[in-house]
């Protein structure tokens, strides 16, 4: 099967298209992938989150949350090879930050661990990738997408969270509180990460659109979480989210006055003048 390389998008590495290789006829070349995968006591849900995923991902992180289950064993049993890594902190970003910190891919795919996602569909973010975005966000929202998990309070919430977002940040999001998404491994340099909780989605969402990075939607397909019950509390995370998108804003707004008076702008000026 032939392939032809693409041109590697803004900050991108144009050694990756050396490590490219065949994977499908839909999709003819990828750099390395890693696929990072917080888990705390999801032992039982693993077998269905291993069993999607492509077999030419370049690597498995699983962070672990100190389960007291068998997540770490059914991991190792499932995916041998797999890189696992202890989370010293707490939550869901802490989780994600340490898995980011670990991978040796050119890209980086975040799945749940509970089930909830289909590990089929990272063909599609790889591709838009590759085709040149920088970001691909995960949409339940987005033509082709949908969701079996999300409560109709839920659904208003994210709503009215993503509206604010597309608002004041310029964004066209769809969907603004999803966890399924991937990126260049370069982003990790313009977005710094600095939040532990289930708000991590929502901060990487608006500073992906800050840093005047390409962002793609891909219509993804949420599934109800197989065994267990989700850490996750919609109105404290909400407010969570609302917390962090009102921190935001405030930074933009400093940051334009900073550069508006700045020292070296007003001297400009005066020469000008």
């Amino acid at each position: 099967m032939s392939s032809v390389l693409r041109p590697p998008s803004s900050g991108q590495d144009p050694l990756i298209a050396t490590h490219y290789r065949p994977i499908s006829s839909h999709l003819a070349i990828t750099p390395p992938v890693s696929v990072v995968i917080p888990a705390m006591n999801e032992a039982e849900n693993l077998p269905y989150v291993f069993k999607t995923l492509p077999g030419w991902i370049h690597e498995v992180v699983l962070v672990d949350g100190n389960s007291t289950d068998d997540t770490v064993e059914v991991a190792r049993s499932l995916w041998p090879g797999v890189k696992v890594v202890d989370q010293h902190g707490k939550g869901k970003g802490d989780a994600l930050i340490t898995g980011f910190e670990a991978c040796s891919g050119d890209i980086i795919v975040m799945v749940d661990a509970d089930g909830s996602a289909d590990g089929g569909e990272i063909v599609s973010y790889v591709s838009a990738l590759v085709s040149g975005a920088d970001f691909a966000k995960g949409s339940r929202f987005a033509n082709g997408g949908g969701t079996d998990d999300m409560t109709f309070i839920r659904k208003l919430g994210n709503w009215a969270l993503c509206t604010i977002v597309n608002r004041k940040f310029g964004a066209r999001y769809t969907d603004l509180c999803y966890g399924y998404n991937a990126f260049w491994r370069h982003c990790l340099d313009k977005i710094d990460l600095d939040c532990t909780g289930f708000e991590v989605e929502t901060l990487m969402n608006i500073r992906v659109v800050k840093a005047g990075l390409k962002v793609q939607e891909i219509p993804s397909h949420e599934y109800l979480r197989i065994h267990g019950t989700s850490n996750l509390r919609a109105v404290r995370d909400g407010i969570r989210v609302l917390k962090v998108i009102l921190k935001e804003r405030s930074n933009r707004r400093a940051l334009r006055r900073q550069e508006h008076h700045s020292p070296m702008l007003d001297t400009f000026r005066g020469e000008v003048s």
